[in-house]
This record gives structure tokens, sequence and C-alpha cells, in this order.
């Protein structure tokens, strides 16, 4: 994160903001860490507040001198994503300091999609309504946040967004029934690199992708994509050679059958922890994520990703990763990037206090909306389960708001209107199960 590569600032002034800044950073990390307390909105505000005063001294210095990147400014990006993961912890999702990581994961994946030029609509369409929601957020934070974080971000979104126009321009490019083969392709070439990861290597599972593959082929006339008048259709070339880099790969991954070479062991095991660790908080986000948690997973994946020389790995003798495993250990990192971008737009804007209730409640939902699209019930007496843990939790309320000690979590409004939406669901069960009650007698 910070190296000795990366020199200390040579203005006084500006290693004094470095040694606050990291004092700040500190602080952030052992609030982070400390698992026995809920993150209270209080303790963030105040670290914030530090921050943006040490920014604004910042600014002040640079308006005169600016000598180009220095420590300060890595331990300043530390702060500000650890701010921003903390503001999504405690609910405050729709703030600009809860965009920040975001733009910084965005810009990840965008990096990674221009270098690999391997990606799907899918992949685009996600981050381009992203970023629209990162921009109505950003056009009602100046009143809220400080200027320079707002334009901060601005700029991080602008930058983001012109290299999604490059990457769509390119899609755009390809005549309609091609777009289809494209992202059978890209699908195509993600489960083979899924499938190369997996603990216990399975040939059939890749042969069937690589048959899969093999057809496309096969649908060419002449080598070349066609449309119903047998003319090629825009984009065929280039798709031909996006099926060649498939079908190559194919090949390299069932002879290799999942072994990584010595040299590369370390970075390949700390990645597929990762990418299994991220798995399984996809899975299960909603009762066992806290998203301050995400910080290691990204430093760790920023370290591994900016340790490349020209785009790859050296051993320890200083020879290039072989294609094999460059391509491997890229897939990992992408793969673990996409789930901490998952991970982040699937955050609740309810504080983690609150979380288990709000959560519960969502189940609840679920199960009467399930029991209401079944038909509902025969007798208001099946009712009666739902409607004790709904008053059970409305009791936990005290002058209409859910309490942690003295504490009023963020998130209150969400989580009352979700047992509002429950309360009305049920409510609807028990007046159609009366109503029938009445018909029958």
């Amino acid at each position: 994160m910070e190296t000795p590569a990366i020199p200390l600032p040579n203005d006084a002034r500006e290693r004094d903001i470095l040694e606050k800044l990291t004092a700040i950073r500190d602080q952030l990390l052992l609030l982070k860490g400390d698992r026995t307390n809920y993150i209270r909105s209080q303790d963030v505000m105040l670290l914030y507040d530090q921050v943006i005063e040490q920014v604004r001294q910042l600014n002040l210095i640079r308006k005169t001198v600016d000598k180009g990147e220095n420590r300060l400014d890595r331990v300043l990006e530390s702060c500000f994503q650890l701010l921003s993961l903390f503001f999504m912890t405690i609910g405050r999702t729709t703030e600009a300091p809860a965009a920040y990581a975001l733009t910084s994961t965005i810009k990840r994946l965008l990096d990674h999609l221009t270098e690999a030029q391997l990606f799907s609509a899918k992949d685009l369409n996600s981050m381009a309504h992203t970023l629209r929601t990162l921009d109505g957020i950003l056009s009602n934070t100046e009143s809220q946040h400080s200027p320079y974080l707002a334009e901060l971000l601005s700029n991080r979104v602008e930058l983001c967004k012109a290299s999604l126009a490059k990457l769509q321009q390119k899609l755009n490019q390809l005549d309609e029934p091609l777009q289809a083969i494209h992202e059978k392709l890209i699908s195509i070439l993600r489960s083979m690199s899924l499938a190369n990861t997996k603990a216990k290597f399975s040939t059939s599972e890749v042969q069937k992708l690589q048959a899969q593959l093999k057809e496309i082929d096969e649908s060419r006339v002449d080598g070349k994509f066609v449309g119903p008048d047998g003319k090629p259709l825009a984009g065929s070339d280039a798709e031909s050679e996006l099926l060649k880099r498939c079908l190559l790969w194919s090949d390299i991954v069932l002879e290799r059958k999942g072994v990584i070479p010595e040299a590369f062991r370390p970075q390949y095991e700390i990645l597929i922890g990762i990418r299994n660790d991220l798995d399984k908080l996809s899975l299960t986000q909603a009762w066992s994520l806290r998203e301050t948690d995400l910080y290691d997973y990204q430093r760790q994946l920023d370290r591994i990703d900016e340790s490349r020389v020209d785009g790859n790995w050296l051993d320890d003798e200083g020879k290039p990763a072989e294609l094999y495993v460059q391509r491997t250990l890229l897939h990992l990192i992408r793969r673990s990037y996409g789930y901490i971008y998952y991970l982040m737009i699937s955050s609740e804007p309810v504080s983690e206090a609150l979380l288990p209730i709000y959560n519960q409640l969502q189940t609840l939902k679920r199960c009467l909306l399930e029991v209401k699209n079944s038909g509902g019930v025969s007798s208001v007496r099946e009712l009666y389960p739902y409607s004790m843990k709904l008053n059970s939790i409305d009791n936990m309320r005290v002058d209409g708001k859910f309490m942690v000690g003295n504490d009023i979590p963020e998130g209150q409004g969400n989580v009352s209107e979700l047992l509002a939406e429950c309360f009305e669901l049920n409510y609807e069960l028990r007046v159609a199960a009366e109503e029938q009650a009445g018909d029958e007698t």
C-alpha cells in the first residue's frame, strides 16, 4: 500500500498532514477490526470530518505548489476508501462518501475489461446503471459534503463513463446476430476459466464447453459469420478472432488441468482464497457481510494486480509467467473484483445494528408473498406465527424508533417501511381468509 518507492512529501506542511492522516487511518482500521460493537454513525462522522479538514489544508498548500504524487496521496486514498465502506456499513449508502469505493472498483473492472478486450453487454449495462445512480447521488451532495469530495467523485465518475463508452462502441460495431454469439463466447470462456480454478478439475466439464465452441465454429461459412443473405456480418473478423482465442484456451486448459507451476503458487493460493471467501459472502451477504471487511480483500488484490510488470507477473528469476499462468491469475483477480462490486451494490441502506431486524422482515415479506401467490391461507389460524413475529418486532420500537442502547441507528425509515409492508400483506391475507370462511358458512 505504501512502499519505499513512493516518496515522502518534501514540504514540511505536507509531512505534518501525512502524520495526521496516518493517525486517522489507523483509527479507522481499529474501528474496522472491532467486532464487539456495531459501528456508530457519530464515530464515523467524527473521523470523516477530521479527514476533510486535512484535505482542506492540503488544497491550500497545493494551490501554489504541487510536485506530483507522494505517500500522502496514498494514505489519503486509504482514508477515503475506508470511510466509503464505513458509510455503507452504517447504512448511508446514498451519500457521496459511499460512492468512493464503488468508483474505485468500477475503474479496476473497466481497466481489466479494456486490457483483456473480453467483455459482455451485461458487464457494461450493470456498470452504466450504477454510474447513473452515482450521478444522481452526486447531484444532491454539495450541500451535505465537502466540495472537494464532490469534485473528486465527479471526476472519477466521468473517467469511468469515458472508459465505458469506448467499450460500448466496440460492441455497437457488431451486427445484432453477432452480439448474441459474442455473449455466448464470453460466457463459455469464463465458464472454462472457472472450471480451470476449481479444487477438483473436471475434464468432461471443459470438453462440453469446448464442444459448444466447435458448434459455433461450424456455423461459420468459409471462416466468416454470415447473415441470412450469405454476406459476412459486421464484426465477423473480430468474433472469429475471439472464437480462435476461446478454442486455444480450451486446448491449454485441457492440457494443464489446473496445475500451476510452483513459482506462482503463492499468488495463486492467495487469489483462490480471496475468490472463495468472496463467493461465500455473495451467498450469505445479508447475514454475514460487514462492508468494511471488503477493504482487506481489495488491498490484497490491488497489491497482486499492481505487482505486474508490463501486464505480467515475474518469477524469482525475473522470467515472465507463461500464458496459462497469466490468464489463470488474471481470471481470479477479475472474478474477485466482480464479487466486490456485486457486494457493494447489494449493500442495504440500513445500519449493521438494524440489519438483523431488517433481514428478518425481508424473510417474512418473502414468506407472506409466497403464501399470497400460492392462493392464501384456508384459516386465520395459519397466520398466527406471522402475526406474532410482526408484533414482537413492532414492540421493539421505542417512540416509533428501533433503539440500540441510547443510539438511534441509521435506516429507521427503511425498516419501518418494510414492517408496514409486512403488516399490510398479513392484513390482506387475514381479510381474504375471513371472507372465504364467511362464504363457506
